[in-house]
């Protein structure tokens, strides 16, 4: 049975129309692979006390992207931060890194270079990074200062002065000499009694005792001479 040019035309339009369905689905196939500079971000971070500026590429296709950081400063290239580093994209995102002590509120240009073929891309990540108003918190400052810990508050032991372990020099051993026995008192006045002085060593008993003695030789004495004179007179 031959085929009438009818059908054969018919045939070749059909094959036509589905390779240029593949080629359209091809081409739309490769161009959402191809690596955009969309697929590209930046932030900066910390990493613990350091600062650190992040890039993430996640282009799925792993079109080697060439990243340059910049710190900007009126609108112009103050300096580089680092070099510049090569990153392979993946679709969850590769991570690239760059130290830097960034200050609060500052600008970076983050500019990315490929050159793969057909896919050239030399620009850079719009908007330009503008890091957190708060810097990194430095460890040091929770941690207390060492003259904080190591210096010792005095103790009340320490502070109150100890009791004196010498004792304490009596009346009888003290050097001066008393004021009774000093050769250059003055004597005491004729007349006077010691008991004006102290009381203590005065010869009042004595005296008295004298006086009452000579009382009752006295009295006995009278009363001997009386009983004399009687007996005289009874002769």
């Amino acid at each position: 049975m031959s085929i009438s040019r009818r059908s054969a035309r018919r045939s070749v339009r059909i094959l036509g129309v589905a390779a240029a369905s593949a080629a359209l689905a091809f081409t739309a196939s490769g161009t959402a692979l191809a690596c955009n500079i969309s697929e590209f971000s930046a932030e900066a971070t910390c990493d613990g006390s350091n600062g650190v500026i992040t890039v993430t590429d996640q282009d799925a296709s792993g079109t080697p992207a060439t990243i340059t950081v910049f710190l900007e400063s009126n609108g112009a290239d103050a300096k580089q931060v680092g070099d510049a580093q090569t990153v392979k994209g993946n679709k969850a995102g590769k991570k690239v890194t760059f130290s830097e002590d960034w200050a609060p509120d500052a600008t970076y240009r983050v500019h990315v270079k490929v050159d793969s073929g057909k896919i050239q891309i030399d620009t850079d990540i719009t908007p330009n990074l503008t890091t957190p108003s708060t810097a990194c918190k430095s460890t040091e400052s929770s941690s207390p200062s060492p003259s904080d810990s190591a210096t010792p508050s005095p103790s009340a032991s320490e502070t109150t002065p100890a009791e004196s372990d010498s004792p304490t020099p009596s009346a009888t051993d003290s050097t001066t000499a008393p004021a009774g026995t000093s050769d250059n008192a003055p004597s005491p006045a004729v007349g006077e009694s010691n008991l004006a002085e102290t009381g203590a060593n005065s010869n009042t008993g004595l005296i008295a005792g004298i006086a009452a003695a000579l009382v009752v030789v006295g009295g006995g004495a009278v009363w001997f001479g009386m009983r004399r004179r009687g007996a005289h007179s009874d002769n």
